[in-house]
């Protein structure tokens, strides 16, 4: 018998998402499932209890009808003791747990005898797993919305301008963490115009910074922070000394900082002291995204925007919230993936494989048994290095000296002498042109073979260069110069050998501009 998705209505004060919408409904649908919703919970993101109905739900009045009716239930915030109280034997709870933080909810979850799937626990290594990864497209959201946010409080343009009424200068931007939050956060700040810099502790990202326009601020101290899973580490106090002294001097230059720098399972690392914000200019502004675990500014304060020293200090929880519909899709696209991943028969009963590793790592608590940790990763071993070749031994009275060395004296032996006998037995005015051939070949071979395969193409527009030589020559041959009055016609292999010189250089060079003109096409907006 299909079973039934129920989604009860959010009642984390201030959150206004939902765990499904209109659109994601009609698809658990076509999975075999049904999906009952609670009365109100989509009004927040602007979905209304019709729409619900005209995608295929059921509407249901009260939260404790919805779980006592639900096999399944979808949630954004991790449940309450008291909706914890309302879950039954068998029943699958699919949500935030941060199982870490929460071990009493995993023993009152554990005690109902239920199966819990930690969306947050999701092993984002899994390349796989991306598409059911609710705390990236959750970051992503929040990114956005922080840049939006201190716009609103900056209280002057992003972009420079100038106007009759003078000039303004763009905001400088410093954003610290370079993770999925940090790199919207860039983007978002530098389409509006500003200047952005960004630091993070995993040098890799580096390159994704300046992708995005921002300029990456290294710390002048030599050491890795990639911590595993897309997660920084906890740094060294040399790292961190020399990390405070680059972000104090950030401080003193940028109008507006944002930190997103949170470390799984630890209290927010404090970047930006008091100190700093002193220093900063008033009218400055920063939005602390990690506020909610204790926040990366140690005046910070989680849920509140407040002015301390001039500078406005940014501290709310639910930035992902601010922009309901849009993180409310999302995260119910991640669930519906997750489902096509639990429901691989298309029957509406989901089977929850504890044999799969993405499924593993995401089951927290097992038919009442707590399941977490999982077991590490079983990755797959990198490839063995393959052997050396051994060197090749000389052959019993083979030379010593290396064969290439002695074949290339041989080589340039031979030219010599071939160079020599054509100059002894050919016409003067043959050696002209014989040498003019030979440094062709030479020149050519120079420009085309000494270049990078990658950059062929590229090196039509100067090949087209060479093989106007070519035509020159041949329209030479076609209409020779009047010599002593009389007119030196070719004869007539040569001169119908030079219309087809003609004719294939001016294929290569009409296509080779027609080629190079396409490929700049491409780097146009």
């Amino acid at each position: 018998m299909p079973q039934v998705i129920g989604v009860p209505k959010e009642t984390a004060a201030g959150e206004k998402r939902v765990a499904t919408v209109p659109e994601v409904v009609e698809k658990l649908i076509k999975l075999g499932f049904s999906v009952k919703v609670e009365s109100g919970a989509g009004d927040p993101a602007n979905c209304s209890d019709e729409s619900y109905r005209a995608a295929g739900a059921q509407i249901v009045e009260g939260a404790a009808k919805l779980w006592a009716e639900s096999d399944i239930v979808f949630k954004v915030c991790v449940p309450t003791a008291e909706e914890a109280g309302l879950m039954h034997e068998g029943q699958t709870l699919i949500t935030f747990i941060w199982p870490a933080q929460n071990p009493e909810l995993m023993q009152q979850l554990a005690a109902r005898k239920v199966t819990v799937l930690a969306i947050d626990a999701l092993p984002r290594m899994l390349s796989r797993a991306q598409k059911m990864d609710a705390l990236t497209s959750q970051a992503g959201v929040a990114g956005y919305r922080a840049v939006i946010e201190a716009a609103n409080a900056f209280g002057r343009f992003f972009n420079g301008q100038i106007t009759a009424a003078g000039k303004v200068q763009p905001a400088k931007v410093f954003i610290a963490g370079a993770g999925v939050a940090g790199l919207a956060a860039i983007g978002t700040a530098a389409s509006l115009g500003a200047i952005v810099r960004a630091n993070d502790t995993r040098a890799e990202v580096a390159d994704q910074v300046v992708s995005l326009g921002g300029e990456f601020v290294k710390v002048d101290f030599e050491e890795e922070g990639g911590g595993g899973g897309g997660y920084a580490k906890v740094m060294s106090e040399g790292f961190q000394q020399a990390q405070r002294e680059m972000y104090a001097k950030q401080a003193r230059e940028v109008d507006i900082i944002i930190t997103t720098a949170l470390i799984p399972g630890k209290p927010a690392p404090r970047l930006i002291t008091a100190e700093m914000v002193k220093s900063m200019k008033p009218g400055s502004v920063i939005v602390d995204m990690a506020a909610e675990r204790g926040g990366n500014c140690e005046l910070t304060e989680p849920g509140k925007s407040v002015v301390k020293h001039g500078v406005t200090i940014v501290g709310y929880t639910d930035l992902a919230s601010r922009l309901a519909k849009q993180s409310s899709t999302l995260y119910a696209t991640n669930l519906f993936r997750l489902t096509e991943e639990l429901c691989k028969t298309k029957d509406g009963v989901i089977n929850v494989n504890m044999e799969d590793d993405a499924i593993r790592g995401l089951t927290v608590v097992k038919e009442g048994a707590i399941t977490w940790p999982p077991p590490p990763l079983k990755l797959p071993a990198p490839p063995a290095a393959k052997p050396a070749m051994p060197a090749k031994a000389p052959k019993h009275g083979e030379a010593s000296a290396p064969a290439s060395a002695t074949r290339t004296a041989v080589m340039f032996g031979i030219a010599a002498l071939a160079f020599w006998f054509v100059g002894a037995n050919a016409p003067a005015a043959f050696l002209g042109h014989f040498t003019v051939f030979v440094l062709a070949v030479f020149v050519g071979y120079m420009v085309v073979w000494n270049v990078t395969p990658a950059l062929h193409t590229p090196l039509m527009s100067v090949t087209n260069a060479i093989s106007s030589i070519i035509a020159i020559g041949a329209l030479v041959q076609i209409a020779p110069p009047i010599m002593g009055g009389a007119v030196a016609r070719p004869e007539s292999w040569i001169h119908w050998l030079a219309w087809v010189g003609i004719a294939l250089t001016a294929v290569n060079m009409f296509g080779g501009f027609a080629v190079t003109q396409r490929m700049l096409e491409m780097f146009r907006k």
